[in-house]
């Protein structure tokens, strides 16, 4: 077995997309149920986590394309085959190696996604 359980892309896709345990579990909960809607606070009951923390972390998943928001409730619904495929692995990591992968996302400022997010052109500006 290699010195990093986590291989490079998958670690750049954590860094990129994954901001705090809660969002991890937030985006497999509905992973594990694709044909229940979920609002938020059904899912902060779910994982134990404030509303309004759930709520936030559920409306950046859904920025990203891994959730999709209809009438106040969000299903999981990944933009695209290779985002599904990479979320699969995430998961997959994530059951096999716990500590590596929560490890990473707790190592990770968080003022690094604020700072990258500035960048992104938005359909409001």
């Amino acid at each position: 077995m290699a010195d990093d359980p986590i291989p490079g892309d998958l670690q750049d896709f954590i860094v990129r997309y994954i901001d705090s345990i809660a969002q991890l579990e937030a985006l497999l909960l509905l992973r594990a149920h694709p044909s229940e809607s979920w609002d938020a606070k059904r899912t902060a009951a779910r994982l134990y986590a404030g509303a309004a923390e759930v709520s936030e972390l559920l409306t950046r998943l859904c920025a990203d394309g891994f959730l999709a928001l209809h009438e106040g409730a969000y299903r999981y619904a990944c933009r695209s085959p290779e985002q599904q495929a990479m979320v699969d692995r995430l998961a997959e990591a994530y059951s096999r190696r716990l500590i590596p992968v929560t490890n990473l996302i707790h190592a990770k400022p968080r003022r690094i996604r604020e700072f990258s997010d500035a960048f992104k052109f938005r359909k409001d500006r």
